[in-house]
């Protein structure tokens, strides 16, 4: 069936609606700050941002160059999602379908759920020490929990007659599970999946915190102690590329995990 010519125009005006947005803001950006409207003290100008891009790209600062302070951070990000992937997900998933286990593991979760993940800044530092398991810690947690939440729901929401049709035609449990339940699920599990993914990066410089010698959130840091506005602006400007990089991969990943969803 050929589409419509509307949808397909649809679909090249929404990235020229983005991209317009982006240009007018650098455009509003750039106007406010050479015009004298807001304080370069406060807000740096572009030129700041581009002074602060080429040191970082150059000669590094707070510790290291743009390559290691990129590689610290996503590593670390990375690693604390994935974990939180590989632990809240099945939890979620035991919990949906086990009424025991809900009841086992759900009054545990929902006492340490409410704790803020910077709480867990000095515990992670006495259990772990000031190296990456501490970091990655924090970072754990602060995914972990949509993932869980999400999972759990997406599991319970699954439509009952569903279930009941496979177990008339004789499929077995783990039949239903993996054919039935696991497929409906997978939308708001993947929605908890993009939630853990910028908790993560949220909880990234407040992770670096613990005794980091490298990483976008200790540039941001050491930025912030120095007042240099153009850095902070540059660090929070990889902070957004990479976190859209991130979620553009698991958007990848969930259209490919669905490929019955056309949208």
């Amino acid at each position: 069936m050929a589409e419509k010519p509307h949808t397909r125009g649809a679909g090249v005006r929404r990235p020229l609606l983005g991209i317009t947005s982006v240009v007018g803001l650098f455009l509003l950006w750039y106007f406010l700050t050479i015009t004298g409207v807001v304080d370069p003290a406060r807000f740096p100008r572009p030129s700041d941002v581009w002074h602060a891009a080429v040191q970082l790209s150059g000669p590094g600062y707070a510790g290291g160059t743009l390559f290691w302070q990129i590689w610290y951070s996503s590593r670390l990000v990375a690693l604390g999602f994935l974990f939180a992937a590989t632990t809240g997900v099945p939890l979620g998933l035991l919990m949906g379908v086990n009424t025991r286990a809900e009841a086992f593991i759900n009054p545990t979760f929902l006492l340490i759920r409410p704790i803020p993940p910077l709480a867990w800044i000095p515990l992670a530092i006495l259990w772990f020490g000031l190296g990456d398991i501490a970091k990655i810690f924090v970072i754990w947690f602060a995914a972990f929990v949509p993932a869980l939440i999400n999972t759990y729901t997406g599991v319970r929401t699954v439509d009952p007659t569903l279930i009941a049709a496979a177990r008339v035609h004789g499929a077995s449990r783990l039949q239903i599970l993996f054919e039935v339940m696991v497929p409906g699920a997978l939308p708001l599990v993947f929605t908890g999946l993009r939630l853990s993914l910028q908790a993560s990066w949220t909880t990234l410089v407040a992770a670096e915190l613990v005794g980091a010698f490298f990483g976008l959130g200790r540039v941001l840091i050491i930025a912030a102690q120095d007042i240099y506005p153009g850095m902070i602006a540059y660090a929070m400007a990889w902070v957004a590329v990479l976190g859209a990089a991130m979620t553009a991969a698991l958007a990848v990943v969930e259209k490919r995990s669905m490929p019955w969803r056309t949208t």
